[in-house]
């Protein structure tokens, strides 16, 4: 199954061809391709993350999400996703007597978790705030992405809108 979901970035001189990967310490997921399942949130995105030349382009693709960790429809990956941080996190905490920080976390899952080779990408609801909201305190609306970890689930990269920041 394919999902068409979209890629924010920084406009640079030549639109891109591919993603660009995100290798933030910081990154929820990890090392990884990010999409946003709807525009309004690549756009949010752009404004808030994405001011280094003052303009931020959106580009769409197919993603092809069969063998994708879905935390946020599929209840058993979710219950095996939070599964697994628990165990992970608990773990460090262990061996250094303090919680992880992402980076930590999402290194040790990718250098010791053999279910990891076998997923292309992860889907994980973000944190919902988003100025979108008409009720701004209730989080009616999932704000999801994808961390793709193999490139070949993306299909038809294309450009699709720049903006100026905010």
């Amino acid at each position: 199954m394919e999902r068409k979901m979209y890629h924010t970035q920084e406009r640079r001189a030549k639109k891109l061809t591919e993603p660009i990967i995100c290798r933030r310490d910081n990154a929820w997921l990890g090392v990884g391709y990010y999409f946003w399942d709807e525009e309004v949130d690549a756009i949010f995105w752009g404004h808030n993350s994405k001011r280094k030349t003052g303009y931020f382009e959106i580009y769409t693709a197919d993603i092809i999400v069969d063998d994708v960790l879905d935390t946020v429809f599929n209840e058993e990956h979710y219950k095996f996703w939070r599964k697994q941080i628990e165990k992970v996190a608990s773990t460090i905490i262990k061996k250094t007597g303090k919680k992880p920080t992402l980076k930590e976390l999402n290194t040790y899952i990718a250098e010791r978790a053999n279910w990891a080779a076998n997923i292309t990408g992860i889907m994980f609801q973000d944190l919902p705030k988003s100025p979108d909201l008409l009720v701004p305190e209730l989080y009616y609306r999932k704000r999801i992405q994808v961390a793709v970890y193999n490139k070949s689930i993306v299909k038809n990269f294309t450009f699709y809108n720049s903006m100026e920041c905010n």
